[in-house]
């Protein structure tokens, strides 16, 4: 099984330093739904799964981090979520799913193109006929970094620090820093990811036997343009 980064310290904290627009992506992954049931690839502490759950979408979550797990665990209305704990790219759940969604850039923690390919094959399997696979991750933003550089950061603020280092060898991998001011002390945290280009997740899902069915900007379903810093990519499973 591949390295757990989000461990317990990490999960702690977790809700308290990160942000994520759940309401907007609630209403994409309910509509989306349709009254079915759904599956999420890194469920961890349950930011988007509950609030679903909570409109009485029939939710089933994966992760590989039993800490963040245990996080969702101590939240009201968790009793109503299956979870199991295993690698996105290859552990199974019982039954099929209208959708299957994994967000917040998370295909970027498979850190290999291999198990990337991986989880869209793992994520189709999963998929009822004409169900639908939705990510939500961040484009590249190589050409932002200036020439003969390797690291850029990516966020900055009174309380976090986070930078990106960029391995100039290897699979696409780059290093994530992240610096948070906590009281008196500071807090740091860092892990690798893969990041991929969406044409080159639209060829994962081709070779998943899926087909792009719908890309936005955001969650509020902005045009995707050559200027676009994120996406919401849909793919659907064929009926």
């Amino acid at each position: 099984m591949p390295k757990v980064w989000f461990d317990e310290r990490i999960a702690a904290g977790y809700d308290a330093t990160s942000t994520f627009m759940s309401e907007p992506a609630v209403d994409v992954l309910a509509e989306l739904a349709a009254g079915g049931a759904v599956l999420e690839l890194g469920i961890g502490t349950g930011r988007i799964a509950l609030p679903l759950s909570h409109r009485g979408v029939p939710v089933h979550g994966l992760d590989i981090s039993a800490p963040m797990v245990e996080r969702l665990r101590a939240k009201r209305g968790s009793d109503r979520i299956e979870v199991t704990v295993g690698d996105l790219a290859t552990a199974t759940v019982e039954g099929t799913f209208r959708l299957v969604y994994l967000v917040y850039n998370t295909i970027n923690n498979l850190t290999t193109q291999d198990e990337q390919v991986a989880c869209f094959r793992n994520a189709a399997a999963h998929l009822e006929p004409g169900g639908c696979f939705l990510i939500e991750c961040v484009v590249p933003d190589l050409r932002r970094l200036p020439p003969g550089e390797t690291g850029r950061v990516f966020h900055q603020d009174a309380i976090h620090l986070g930078v990106d280092q960029y391995e100039p060898a290897g699979d696409q991998v780059l290093w994530s820093h992240h610096y948070w001011r906590v009281g008196d002390r500071v807090e740091t945290f860092s892990m690798p990811f893969r990041y991929a280009w969406p044409s080159e997740l639209d060829l994962m899902a081709r070779l998943a036997g899926m087909q792009l069915r719908s890309r936005w900007s955001d969650w509020h379903g902005a045009p995707f343009t050559f200027e676009s810093t994120t996406h919401v990519s849909v793919w659907e499973k064929p009926a």
